[in-house]
This record gives structure tokens, sequence and C-alpha cells, in this order.
């Protein structure tokens, strides 16, 4: 995908905040124009459609997220669980100010028939995914994390336990603290396999 244009991210924001008021299920062409004052014809030159736009938001998260988690994991930590926590607060926090990439990312069902939204979800969770996977091989081979549970379990526990953070932080309406439930579920998960 190319680089946006300044009215593409305007539209892309436009949704966002639509997303984050209305729900997913709210977002059209229609309401869109009418949120940002244009015809409809207008958004069409910019975006092909919804989906255009709901990809467009994912793969503007899926860049800034490759370029802030490239930075945390560019960093030197006392231990693999510290690096672990760091990931996992910048992502926390990135979904904070975003709540309605959660809302995106979450809505599969509702696109699950269009393999490239389906694919842009699916390149972010795997993101993710390798991050941690690479953080469980590292601590499992400095002895720091207990070996009883293979690389790719463990990294699956991992995302899936603060996966259903994020999931309830979301079914909340965003009233919990999501970086504070995270880090205590990631630090219960640590207490379990770390060695030290």
């Amino acid at each position: 995908m190319e680089a946006f244009t300044e009215r593409q991210v305007e539209i892309i924001e436009a949704a966002t905040k639509r997303i984050d008021q209305h729900g997913i299920q709210n977002l059209t062409i229609k309401n869109l124009a009418a949120d940002m004052e244009l015809s409809e014809p207008a958004l069409y030159r910019h975006f092909e459609g919804k989906n255009a736009i709901l990809l467009g938001l994912l793969h503007y998260f899926a860049e800034e997220m490759k370029t802030r988690l490239g930075k945390v994991m560019g960093q030197t930590y006392a231990s693999a669980g510290e690096e672990l926590r760091a990931l996992f607060d910048s992502q926390l926090r990135a979904f904070t100010k975003q709540p309605s990439v959660i809302s995106v990312i979450f809505a599969e069902n509702i696109f699950h028939f269009d393999k490239t939204l389906s694919a842009k979800v699916g390149e972010i969770m795997d993101l993710m995914q390798g991050h941690v996977r690479c953080n469980v091989e590292a601590g499992q081979k400095r002895g720091e994390y207990g070996k009883a549970i293979g690389v790719g379990t463990l990294a699956t526990i991992i995302i899936g336990s603060m996966r259903l953070v994020v999931l309830k932080w979301k079914l909340s309406g965003h009233r919990s603290n999501l970086v504070k439930d995270g880090r205590t579920v990631l630090d219960g998960i640590l207490k379990m396999v770390e060695t030290k």
C-alpha cells in the first residue's frame, strides 16, 4: 500500500472517531461523509468503499506498530521479562490512545469474507506473535524462563491472555486501566515461567 494522501489520513481519522463513538457497525460512507461535511462522491474519490477505509486504518496502525515495537525491541533490558513488559506496555498504551483499532481488529466476524482485511489483521497479529516468540525463545535459551512449556505454546498463552484483557477492556466501555490490567496478567504469567 502506498503512502496516504493528507485527505486520506483525514478520512481514516474521521472513521476512527466514528468507530470510537458509534461502533464499527455504524461506519458507512453516508455517515462518514456527513461527519466530514463532504459529499459521498468526494469520499469515493479517495477510497473505493468502507472496506478500503478499514484496510487503510489497519495499514496505518500496522506501520505505526512496526516502527514503535521495533524501537522497544531495539533497547537493552535487564531480563526477558522486562522486555516482554515493555513490549506489552507499548502495545496496550497504543490501544488506549486508539481504541477504535481494537474494534476493527476484533471485528473479524464482520469482514471474514474480505480476504484483504483478514490478511491485514493476521499481519498485525503475526507481528506481535513474532516478537513474543523471539522473547520467549531468548528467555528460555538464557535460562530465564523454564522450558516445561514450548516456545509456540507459551507465546500463544501470553498473546491469548493479553487478547482477553483487551477484549474485557473493550466490552467494559474502556472503564478500566488497560495497561495496569495487562501488566497484572503478564506478571502472573511471568511468575509461573520465570526461573528466578
